[in-house]
């Protein structure tokens, strides 16, 4: 399954890089409003247009599938619980504990954004934004996060890190249930993890990043 997200994320990213730049996800859009790579109105509308996308995308999913299978999985959905068969044979609730499940979404949104964003907005020299090294280096971190994340933890109804606020809720709009539980933790977590990466770029020399003004260039 991270081989497989790894991939799609990456032509995904690649088909939209010459309309948008490549913002697929609201942390890296936030991300780069906070270093001033766009404007925070700009990054809005981008979030606005990602979450809308996402929806749009789980409907056609929806659409194409059996019953059965929209019935025992996520639609590429988050979740952080899942419904199984308790010890007295009926119906429980389990999944991972809410700190646990905030502190692996923060952890793994900072590594995609520091990769993402520290290829992406360098302006170094040693690192040119060449948009297939970009986002296949973007795909293979997002899988990795999403393949760690999961099996470390090794708890039943827990997907792995989301990585993509839009992604989470795209299929939660659109199926519900407990896709919705907790969802906040896949808003928060990538918002603490932009904030980070702010505070980052603010330790390191300005000049490694881009620039507002040389953004609009």
């Amino acid at each position: 399954m991270s081989v497989l997200a790894a991939v799609t994320f990456a032509i995904m990213l690649l088909a939209v890089f010459p309309v948008s730049g490549g913002f697929l996800n609201p942390a890296i859009a936030l991300s780069a409003a906070f270093v001033g790579l766009i404007s925070m109105s700009r990054a809005f509308l981008y979030i606005v247009a990602e979450c809308i996308g996402a929806v749009l995308g789980a409907l056609a999913l929806k659409s194409v599938i059996s019953s059965e299978i929209d019935n025992n999985f996520a639609l590429g959905g988050c979740a952080l619980s899942v419904i199984t068969q308790g010890p007295n044979g009926g119906p429980t609730i389990v999944g991972i504990d809410t700190y646990q499940a905030l502190s692996l979404e923060t952890l793994s949104n900072f590594v995609m954004i520091f990769a993402a964003c520290g290829i992406g907005f360098n302006q170094s020299g040693k690192l040119a934004p060449k948009p297939v090294f970009m986002f296949s280096v973007i795909g293979i971190v997002v899988g990795l996060m999403i393949y760690v994340t999961s099996t470390v933890t090794m708890v039943k109804g827990y997907a792995g890190a989301g990585l993509n606020p839009a992604r989470c809720i795209g299929p939660a709009i659109v199926r519900g249930g407990l896709l919705w539980d907790r969802h906040w933790v896949f808003w928060v977590g990538p918002f603490i993890a932009s904030l980070a990466f702010y505070v980052y770029t603010k330790i390191i020399p300005s000049e490694t990043f881009f620039s507002q003004d040389s953004a609009k260039a």
